[in-house]
């Protein structure tokens, strides 16, 4: 199956107050009937936003490659596991597909039709990840081990901005894309539900 890439560049003008002209306003909605057809048809979203460009991500891919290049004795440096890993790294072996010990989701599996079930793994995962979560802590939280003070390795002066401005931009892009498929699969008029939108959702103080 192939997605076609949705530029979110016209919603982001508009959005945030840019022309809305009738041939930007024809333009968008041909957009947003596109995005709802395929929002219905297959559920996902492949998005281009401009805000992400590839300089950033080879940054951040350049800095985890030479991380992960480490040799398993110093990644370890950075393993919290008396905070569930929740922080830092996870080494390979860990974590265990959820797949592999929940028997009601291993009955809805089987229930699918075969060329639509997904490969299930065989063991816990052989792959280490690393946690960061991005932006600064809460002051107060019953949570601690949830939000516990973020794992720097040693070594690598550019980690907190590069992991929180990569992070920024993920999180950014998904909102943009989770206020453009609501907007396309509930559209009146696409520059008056897009702003009405976005007005909605900075009220909730989620921008």
């Amino acid at each position: 199956m192939e997605l076609p890439v949705i530029d979110l560049a016209t919603y982001l003008e508009v959005a945030a107050g840019g022309d809305s002209s009738p041939e930007r306003s024809s333009g968008l909605t041909e957009l947003c009937r596109g995005v709802s057809r395929i929002l219905k048809e297959t559920g996902a979203l492949l998005v281009k936003d401009p805000r992400c460009t590839a300089e950033d991500n080879d940054r951040f891919i350049d800095m985890m490659e030479k991380y992960f290049e480490k040799p398993a004795e110093f990644k370890r440096l950075q393993e919290r596991p008396f905070l569930h890993y929740q922080v830092g790294v996870t080494p390979e072996g860990v974590e265990v597909p959820r797949s592999l010990v929940d028997e009601e989701m291993q009955e809805k599996l089987r229930a699918m039709p075969k060329e639509n079930q997904p490969s299930t793994p065989k063991g816990p995962d052989p792959k280490w990840r690393y946690m960061w979560r991005v932006g600064p802590r809460p002051l107060k939280t019953r949570f601690q081990e949830l939000n516990s003070e973020p794992v720097i390795p040693e070594g690598f002066p550019e980690w907190k901005e590069t992991m929180d401005s990569w992070g920024y931009k993920m999180i950014s892009a998904i909102e943009a894309s989770c206020l453009f498929g609501f907007a396309c699969l509930h559209m009146i008029h696409p520059i008056k539900r897009l702003k009405l939108v976005c007005d909605v959702y900075s009220c909730l103080g989620c921008s």
